[in-house]
């Protein structure tokens, strides 16, 4: 069985800054791709009957990803987020992006990238993801 861990958000963000120092912001495709492979672990262990969207949102909720989420025509609405960083300059819920991308994958069985168009970190009340084109 796996073992889960507990990092802080100080902690997530601290990381994000050092990847953003080495690599520039070339790092946060590969948070995106990251939060796939969470993402994938997630609907991995969904049983064929049950609701993507609702054991995704569950799951992304007691892992601590977020306060709350509703997922949405275009996408998905998230209430604090763990990859919030206040202050910054552009969003920052990439890992997040990638896991809701995945479960919202599993759903429609079709692939699915979202994008974060409003985010808290750059003063946005929530945090808005949008399928790519549908904007």
């Amino acid at each position: 069985m796996a073992r889960l861990v507990r990092i802080s958000q100080e902690e997530l963000d601290s990381v994000r800054k050092l990847y953003e120092s080495v690599m520039s912001y070339a790092c946060h495709g590969l948070f995106f791709r990251e939060g796939m492979v969470l993402g994938d672990q997630l609907v991995k262990g969904l049983g064929a009957k049950e609701d993507p969207l609702a054991a995704g949102r569950q799951m992304i909720l007691d892992r601590g990803w977020a306060e709350d989420l509703q997922f949405t025509d275009s996408g998905a609405r998230v209430r604090g987020s763990i990859e919030v960083s206040p202050g910054s300059e552009m969003e920052t819920c990439h890992r997040l992006r990638g896991i809701l991308s995945r479960v919202l994958e599993a759903k429609s069985k079709q692939r699915i990238r979202l994008n974060e168009v409003e985010c808290v970190s750059t003063g946005a009340k929530e945090c808005v993801f949008e399928r790519e084109g549908s904007s």
